[in-house]
């Protein structure tokens, strides 16, 4: 079966990108195969990333036809691409319903980095963030999470000529796209196993990173059953503002969230917490700001970096991008005390691609446009106190 195959799937074929290894073992059993056939399988969907049965050509006739006959390969189809004059592309796909999620990659001198998205649209209400501003559809299956990463290798290889399953073109994977991964784990999980496992796609827990606005009890969760490197939502030193920039805050307040990340440290790969910090221009970007951040982290005694990344401006807001010295001197005051900070290079800003950028398809814009009203209401009350 071609990927670009438009016929429709019988409801009796199963798609092989929603099973991890242990679960597309136990479904190689379920029809007599042996679990070596697994490992087999699963090396030509994600090393090779084959969709053609009889191209895997180490695999028995008879495994074959059972395959043809009971199971696909089928990732989220595209519904446009563009890219980017600093190399980044992003893609449009198609998950069904009037849905759409986007996915960038972003090429650099020594890596190859995929932002995937995990839900059609955004529960969390993020007031800088255009993807929430259409509000939350639905969870993403796990076929449409890791089918992401397969399109992509497939069509970075096809462009670059590239043939050999061990050189990837994708060395890391960030969970940053559209949505909140941790709303999703039932889906998301099995996806970070498989980008795990040395039979699928074989990245380190270093090179795979999971973003989170900082929803404690499923960062124990992750935790538990897939530690990989975290990054926190964090965007502001006090409750009083998070309340009003990340409404997740009002539930999960900074001190239950440092708590949560102190735990998760203890099974990190890496010996520190990522904190992600858009910075608004006049509401959080003043040297009291930063000095409130180092109060924060060393009070509540949690190693971490700092990535600060000026606001990308989009239609639905009028919020305003940090003056460049802004930045800069912010940057400074959190390095001169200790906690190592970098400003995120914005890339592909020219196809909407950059951070908080990325909104996908709306299916109800009359839904989207009073969310919006609602949440400029009440954040204007607080940054006009703030102001004066």
């Amino acid at each position: 079966m071609n990927v670009t195959d438009t016929r429709e799937s019988t409801a009796a074929r199963v798609n092989l990108l929603d099973f991890d290894h242990a679960a597309l073992t136990e479904w190689c059993a379920s029809i007599g195969e042996k679990p070596f056939r697994a490992t087999q399988l699963s090396r030509w969907l994600h090393r090779h990333v084959e969709c053609d049965f009889d191209k895997m050509t180490n695999l028995a006739k008879v495994f074959r036809a059972k395959l043809k006959d009971l199971a696909e390969v089928r990732s989220p189809q595209p519904i446009a691409e563009k890219k980017s004059a600093d190399g980044t592309r992003k893609w449009l796909f198609d998950v069904g319903n009037g849905n759409a999620v986007e996915s960038v990659f972003i090429p650099e001198d020594d890596r190859g980095t995929l932002c995937i998205s995990t839900q059609a649209g955004c529960a969390m209400g993020c007031l800088f963030c255009s993807t929430g501003k259409q509000g939350f559809n639905r969870n993403l299956s796990t076929s449409e999470i890791v089918g992401q990463l397969w399109y992509a290798e497939r069509e970075l290889r096809q462009d670059r000529g590239v043939t050999d399953p061990n050189d990837r073109i994708i060395s890391n994977v960030v969970l940053m796209g559209m949505g909140e991964p941790l709303q999703n784990l039932d889906n998301v999980i099995p996806a970070l196993r498989l980008f795990l496992d040395d039979n699928g796609y074989g990245l380190s827990r270093r090179r795979v990173t999971v973003s989170t606005s900082g929803l404690v009890r499923q960062i124990d969760k992750l935790a538990e059953a897939a530690p990989v490197a975290l990054a926190v939502s964090l965007h502001a030193g006090n409750d009083e503002l998070r309340d009003r920039l990340m409404p997740v805050n009002r539930k999960h307040p900074l001190k239950d969230l440092m708590a949560a990340c102190r735990r998760y440290l203890d099974v990190a790969p890496r010996d520190f917490i990522t904190f992600e910090y858009v910075m608004l221009g006049g509401i959080n970007d003043s040297l009291a700001d930063a000095d409130e951040l180092v109060e924060l982290v060393r009070r509540e005694r949690v190693p971490c970096k700092f990535n600060l990344i000026p606001f990308n401006p989009f239609t639905e807001s009028d919020l305003k991008k940090p003056d460049r010295e802004a930045v800069l001197a912010f940057c400074r005051r959190l390095n001169d005390a200790g906690i190592v900070t970098t400003v995120r290079k914005t890339r592909g800003d020219d196809i909407d691609a950059a951070c908080g950028q990325l909104a996908g398809e709306v299916k109800d814009r009359t839904r989207r446009a009073e969310r919006l009203r609602e949440q400029k209401a009440e954040a204007a009350v607080y940054f006009q106190k703030k102001q004066n």
